[in-house]
Parts: C-alpha cells; sequence; structure tokens
C-alpha cells in the first residue's frame, strides 16, 4: 500500500532539512508528501489543513511516514483524538527513526496503547518545560524594561474608550467600524477588561467571519419534519471544518457522540433540509474511498429516518 510523508515545523525560522534527511529514500521514491510550516503542537494534528488533506486522500491500508513522533503528535489529549481516526479508516503510522522504527503506532494492540500513551505523556512533558522555559524568560525580560510582543491594534486610551461606548450600549460591530479594526480585536479588548459575559455559540461563529442566522427560524421556515439521524464521525469532522453553513455548525455542535465499535458517530436532531445540506456540504469526501463509503451511509441514514417519520405521519 502507498505511503505518504508528513513533516511539520513550529516556526517560519525552521526548516524541514531534519525531516526530509530522515525520508529521503521515500522522497526519492516519490510518496506523496503534506506539510504544515510553522503550525505549532498546541494546534491538534486533527485540526491542521496539511495533515487534514493526508486524511482526505488515503486509502485504507496507507502507511503514514513521520520523521520523529513530535512532527505529528505532542500530547495525550492529541494522540487519544488521533488514534481512533487512523484505526477507524485503516491507516497505518509509522516513525523513521529512533527507537519507535518498525512500531505501526497506530496499531489497537494493548501493548502498542500502553506506548504510545506513555511516549505522548514524556513529549506532552517535554512541550510544558519548554513552554515553562519560555515564560520564564519572558518575565526576565519584562523585569529588564524590555517590551515584548506584537504592538497592539488599540492603545491604552482608544481601549478605555472602547469599554466605555460598550457600557453606554454602543455594539461591537459599531465600535469596530469606529476603530477600523475587527470586531474580534473589540472583543479581546471587552474581555482582557472584564466588561462583558462569556461570549455565545453564535460569537464565535462572527468571529471566524460566518454569517449568521437562527436555528429556530430555519426549523419554522423548513416544510419539512425534523429528523434524528446518526452523522458518521468522518463526515461530522469535515463539516466541521469546512463548512460555514450556521445550521450545520449548530445542529453538530449541539449533537451527541455515540460509539460505534472503534469509530463514532454524532446524533444530530435537525430538519431534514439540513440533514441535505449535510450531505450537500460533504461532497468533496467522494475524492476518498473512506469518505465515499461514510457519505454513503450518512444519506443510506437520512433516507431511513425520513422515510420512517413520514410513514408515522401517514399512519396518524
Amino acid at each position: 500500500m502507498p505511503d505518504r510523508l508528513y513533516l511539520r515545523h513550529s516556526t517560519d525560522k525552521q526548516t524541514d532539512a531534519r525531516q526530509k534527511h530522515a525520508l529521503a529514500a521515500l522522497i526519492a521514491a516519490g510518496a506523496p508528501v503534506y506539510e504544515d510550516p510553522a503550525t505549532s503542537s498546541r494546534v491538534l494534528s486533527l485540526e491542521r489543513t496539511g495533515f487534514k488533506q493526508l486524511l482526505d486522500e488515503a486509502a485504507v491500508g496507507d502507511t503514514i511516514r513521520i520523521a520523529d513522533a513530535a512532527r505529528l503528535f505532542r500530547s495525550v489529549a492529541d494522540i487519544i483524538a488521533l488514534r481512533p481516526v487512523l484505526i477507524r479508516r485503516g491507516l497505518h503510522l509509522r516513525v523513521e527513526s529512533g527507537l519507535l522504527s518498525g512500531i505501526d503506532l497506530a496499531s489497537d494492540d494493548p501493548g502498542t496503547k500502553m506506548m504510545v500513551s506513555v511516549l505522548a505523556a514524556v513529549l506532552e512533558f517535554q512541550r510544558d518545560m519548554i513552554s515553562e522555559n519560555t515564560r520564564e524568560g519572558v518575565a526576565a525580560a519584562a523585569a529588564g524594561g524590555k517590551t515584548l510582543g506584537r504592538p497592539t491594534a488599540l492603545d491604552e486610551d482608544q481601549a478605555a474608550g472602547v469599554i466605555a461606548a460598550y457600557r453606554d450600549g454602543v455594539a461591537v460591530k459599531a465600535l469596530a467600524r469606529q476603530y477600523d479594526v475587527s470586531p474580534k480585536t473589540i472583543r479581546r479588548v471587552l474581555d482582557e477588561a472584564g466588561a462583558r459575559e462569556v461570549p455565545d455559540f453564535e460569537e464565535v461563529l462572527a468571529d471566524e467571519g460566518v454569517e449568521l442566522a437562527s436555528l429556530a427560524e430555519t426549523s419554522a421556515a423548513a416544510s419539512t419534519p425534523v429528523l434524528v439521524v446518526d452523522v458518521p464521525g468522518l463526515v461530522a469532522e469535515h463539516l466541521q471544518t469546512t463548512t460555514e453553513d450556521v445550521a450545520i455548525r449548530y445542529s453538530l455542535a449541539s449533537g451527541q457522540s455515540v460509539r460505534r465499535g472503534q469509530g463514532y458517530s454524532v446524533r444530530v436532531t435537525a430538519p431534514a433540509n439540513v440533514h441535505q445540506a449535510m450531505i450537500d456540504a460533504s461532497a468533496e469526501l467522494v475524492k476518498s474511498p473512506a469518505g465515499r463509503k461514510a457519505r454513503r451511509i450518512h444519506t443510506d441514514r437520512i433516507t431511513t429516518a425520513y422515510d420512517r417519520v413520514t410513514a408515522a405521519r401517514t399512519q396518524h
């Protein structure tokens, strides 16, 4: 089965040279390469652009190869989230150098589970130590009078003006236009001053530039029944990271995770037109065998749920 190579470095001052050296033979053989340059290890592997592309294009039996484990995961949370996805899709994960070389880290046997958990804990400890040393260095520099970090978009007087105006009832978007900054910047200033409550789901979507719409209004306007459908995990992951449809994102965020063997589904309650929109929004999944299968299962579940509900309505 094909090999797929994954490279990552944390900052734009670093390079992939060492990783490419470890993977040189595979690169020379023409194995496809997927990269996440200048990407922090704090970004979970399943949320990285390059790695998501790799998963979209990988087929059952393919092997993901990395130069060292820290390129892909560096925390217990990351590997716990990653391994079930790899196992469910029938993929292998191998490190090309060091003590872990030759071991399939995506294997589901108890010994590998234990070894990977210990490895992740060690890598997480290493990352935390780096962070602690960085914080100590920042504190020492600040104590020496050095100014750290990038310049703020608003100075102290402007920030004070934003806070006062907000407390007088001026909307966040109006303040953003007034100071020529993004609404996210205004919210950050207000949050640092404790001037507003914790943002809700709609504000988070607004920060991402998604047009807001009410799910309740969508449901009321729809002439279709409400269906309860288990969305395959692969489809849910794809939609959560690609779609800007608020009704879809809200429905998935409100869903309940349901374990299915080694995989999982998200149980979603939503109008039938929202479920159909999910099918339309997941068209990209047909590019991979696993994606096609998950999308077909999703479509069949929607059809079954719709037929069941309409049949019940007819009987009444």
